[in-house]
């Protein structure tokens, strides 16, 4: 798997809202910071995913506007765009903004180590 591959990998495990897809994609050491908080630790980034797949319905999640910060043999980091989309009691909803991460190689695989989450950028003129 290429870091490449990995965010194809990672954006289509979401948007199954299955944890045991998104898991073998989540590093043991792996940080999470999203609206809510900052989880630690593969344990509390599960408990964040699997709150957040319970409470947004038919969620779709897109990954946009990849920029490769850094290529290294067993780390990477981009920057990126999402959206998200989904019903929330009852009603519809939908977000997005921009995210940080850092993808670590562990074995043969690419794993994600840090996601950051955050609100769009501003409109540049």
């Amino acid at each position: 798997m290429t870091p490449e591959h990995f965010i194809s990998a990672y954006e289509q495990a979401l948007a199954s809202q299955d944890w045991d897809k998104v898991a073998p994609l989540v590093h043991e050491d792996c940080v999470a910071t999203f609206s809510s908080g900052t989880y630690k630790g593969k344990g509390e980034v599960e408990g964040v995913f699997r709150h957040n797949f319970k409470a947004i319905k038919g969620e779709h999640y897109a990954i946009r506007n990849v920029y490769w910060v850094r290529q290294a043999g067993d780390f990477a980091v981009y920057t990126f765009d999402f959206r998200w989309s989904g019903i929330i009691n009852g009603e519809k909803a939908s977000g997005g903004g921009r995210g940080t991460s850092v993808i670590a190689k562990t074995g043969a695989e690419w794993q994600l180590l840090s996601e950051h989450l955050g609100p769009p950028a501003p409109a540049q003129s």
